[in-house]
């Protein structure tokens, strides 16, 4: 077992190393299958104290594939690569958010699609 780095840590899976642009994918898929409504959210800062995002339009309400997620996600990251960009899933029975990830850090290279 490794001790990971000493580093501040962000938001649902971040403790786990980087996750790959499969394992997003996947995470996607989940939200996608269970029936949430994925979102984007953009903020210059991740500390802990800062609770508001601005969200990257409105929520995809009427995404079918992982694709289209992905698509809006890389158009994010093309207009605020200085930002940390998360994908968070709503729970439209519980009203609330259910989980989010960070997708993209600043400085960090991911993303090919």
């Amino acid at each position: 077992m490794k001790t990971l780095p000493k580093e501040r840590r962000y938001e649902t899976l971040s403790y786990l190393p980087p996750l790959t642009d499969q394992q997003i994918a996947k995470q996607i898929q989940y939200i996608l299958d269970m029936g949430f409504f994925p979102a984007i959210e953009f903020n210059e800062s991740s500390e802990p104290t800062v609770y508001y995002w601005t969200m990257w339009k409105l929520p995809l309400f009427n995404a079918k594939s992982v694709q289209e997620v992905l698509g809006e996600v890389n158009e994010c990251r093309n207009e605020y690569r200085d930002c940390f960009i998360r994908v968070v899933g709503f729970d439209n029975i519980k009203q609330c958010q259910v989980l989010s990830f960070i997708v993209h850090k600043p400085g960090a290279s991911t993303f090919r699609y």
